[in-house]
């Protein structure tokens, strides 16, 4: 087999697997929990910060991550941030 032919047959095998793959968006499966975070790993911006991974300690209580919808709750700490 030529090699074209293996690199043709191989791009489009991953091209059907990643196409098979169920990405979540983030609006209807998910959402922001606060107050729950680790230091530096804050998924956005806080009120003192414009990036992600800037939490400057653990909890801090307007640094949030994204977690799976109806979990925040459930988490010792956690507000859900902009609960519609």
């Amino acid at each position: 087999m030529k090699k074209s032919n293996v690199l043709m047959m191989t791009t489009v095998a991953g091209a059907l697997v990643l196409g098979s793959v169920s990405i979540p968006t983030f609006a209807g499966e998910n959402e922001k929990c606060a107050g729950v975070v680790k230091a530096g790993k804050n998924d956005c911006a806080t009120a003192t910060a414009s990036c992600a991974g800037s939490a400057t300690k653990d909890g801090q209580k307007d640094a949030w991550i994204y977690v799976p919808k109806g979990t925040c709750e459930k988490i010792v700490g956690g507000v859900v941030v902009d609960k519609k």
